[in-house]
Parts: C-alpha cells; sequence; structure tokens
C-alpha cells in the first residue's frame, strides 16, 4: 500500500480556535493581545537577567521597556495603517483597533529604536550597549508575537497542501484565493526561525563572557538584523497579504535594506577596527569595553 505523503491525517493541519480566548461580559481577552503583554514581561526579564551579566544596572532596562512601548506599538500601528490607507480611510474607527491585529515589526522597531535613543542619550549610556541587551529579547517576542496572526487567521502564505498547512476561514481569504482552504503557515515559518536567530544571539552572548576576543559593542544587534532580515525576505515572497508599495513588497525592501547596513556596521567594527558612532563618547559609555 502506498502512502500518499501529502494525504496524512488532520493531525498535522493547523486550525485557528479563533481570536478570543476568554470573554466575562463585557470583558474580553484576546490572544493577540495576551501575547503581545506576554512578549514584553518575558523580554524585559530575560533583558535584566542580561544587564546583569553585563554589569548593567537592570533598573536600566526597566525603564527602558516603558519607553520602547511607548515608541513601538504606536509606531507599529502608524507604519501598518498608512500602508493600508485606501481601507482604513473609509473606515476610520478601526485605526485604533489593534486588538484585531494590524501591527508591523519593522514600524515597531523603527519606534523602538527611536526611544531608545532618546533614551540612551537623557540617561548618558551607550545606545549599542542597550541594544545589544535588548536584540534577544526582541526577536523571542517576534518568535512569541507571530502567534498571534495564527489566532487572528492572518498573514499566510500562497495556498498549500503540505502536511503542516494552515486551515483559512473562507471570511478570511483573499477573493482570488477564495476557492482554497489551506495556506503556508508563515507565522510558523517566521516564529521557527526567529528562536533560531534568538539561540544564535544567547550563543553568541554567553561565549563572548568566557573567551576573547571579546564581541565589539553593537554587534548583536547588527547581526540581529542580518539573520532577521536574511529569513524574513525568504517569508515574506510566500505571503498573501504583504503590505505593498507598487508592485514592491515593502517589507522585503526594509529588509534587503537592514541586512545591508547590519552588514555594514559589521564591516565597520571588524574589518575597519572602529566603534559604532554613539550618542555619547567611549569613555562615557564604555563602547570600547565589549561584550564579555
Amino acid at each position: 500500500m502506498e502512502l500518499d505523503f501529502f494525504a496524512l491525517p488532520l493531525g498535522f493541519q493547523f486550525t485557528s480556535p479563533g481570536p478570543i480566548l476568554l470573554k466575562l461580559g463585557p470583558i474580553v481577552i484576546r490572544w493577540y493581545g495576551l501575547l503581545i503583554a506576554s512578549s514584553v514581561l518575558i523580554g524585559v526579564s530575560l533583558s535584566q537577567y542580561l544587564a546583569k551579566r553585563r554589569h548593567v544596572d537592570p533598573e536600566l532596562i526597566s525603564d527602558l521597556s516603558i519607553w520602547l512601548v511607548i515608541g513601538a506599538i504606536p509606531a507599529a500601528r502608524l507604519y501598518y495603517v498608512l500602508f493600508q490607507w485606501s481601507e482604513y480611510s473609509q473606515h476610520p474607527e478601526r485605526i485604533i483597533a489593534i486588538w484585531q491585529g494590524g501591527i508591523a515589526i519593522h514600524g515597531a522597531i523603527i519606534g523602538g529604536v527611536t526611544a531608545a535613543l532618546i533614551f540612551a542619550k537623557l540617561k548618558k549610556i551607550s545606545f549599542w550597549q542597550l541594544t545589544d541587551l535588548v536584540a534577544p529579547s526582541l526577536i523571542l517576542g517576534q518568535a512569541i508575537g507571530r502567534w498571534g496572526n495564527f489566532f487572528n487567521s492572518e498573514a499566510f502564505g500562497d495556498p498549500t497542501n503540505l502536511p503542516w498547512k494552515l486551515y483559512i476561514p473562507p471570511e478570511r481569504r483573499p477573493h482570488s484565493l477564495a476557492n482554497f482552504e489551506y495556506f503556508h503557515p508563515t507565522f510558523l515559518y517566521e516564529s521557527l526561525w526567529d528562536l533560531m536567530v534568538f539561540a544564535l544571539l544567547l550563543t553568541l552572548f554567553f561565549r563572548a563572557l568566557s573567551s576573547k576576543p571579546r564581541l565589539k559593542v553593537g554587534t548583536l544587534f547588527l547581526v540581529y538584523w542580518v539573520a532577521y532580515s536574511l529569513g524574513r525576505l525568504w517569508i515574506e515572497g510566500l505571503r498573501t497579504d504583504s503590505l505593498m508599495l507598487g508592485s514592491l513588497r515593502i517589507a522585503q525592501i526594509v529588509s534587503l535594506t537592514g541586512m545591508f547596513f547590519g552588514l555594514a556596521g559589521l564591516a565597520w567594527l571588524y574589518f575597519l577596527k572602529r566603534p559604532l558612532p554613539d550618542v555619547v563618547s567611549p569613555s562615557k559609555g564604555d563602547v570600547e569595553k565589549g561584550l564579555g
């Protein structure tokens, strides 16, 4: 008897139970919000732990986290809304409905980086020191947050019949693909990729604590940009709901840009052997101490 690989039991099929975790009268707890909140809490705890290992005051991370939330979440929503303006201009009341999904990680990074720059300047600490401590938490948060797309039945890929296919309800399918039931679970691809990047960053961090030469300050954040962007570049090509600028996928443009600047920064550090431009001088920000 032949075994049809593409007709394995439905146990391999992903099917969202819906976006709502719990509803008690007027109180609604959504998976999307729970995952974002969990990402923030786990990320702050992890970054505080890493800060202690780097002999940086962990209270700085607590203060920074507030700035990051204030900068990242509104920027992530604004970024998404701007590139979907034709839709939101018809329903402006939905602009603030962030619980329904529709935030862009690249917008969050832009907002978060801006907030971190201001924070570093005010606290007179190296911006790159902070980003090295936050980068592992950031990519872990992205891995967790991607599951919000699963519960919302959004951000999926092209139709597929692979064993790990994702079922999308009819009302969530693009009109041009209404006759298809199963799609690539791109949320899963990106979540797994993010976990691999997370493992890479932690490996670099802890190896630098016990070996020489030390990693130069800014290395982890630059590696994050390159590694994450590489995976996003591929995964974005599978998605059916990409934010577009004409015929170009915005996320792929940003990913290519991120890879370029990340590689350029690493070349600056390790080939030119110069510290990255910072908001404080090397003597004030300990820029030259390295990771270890």
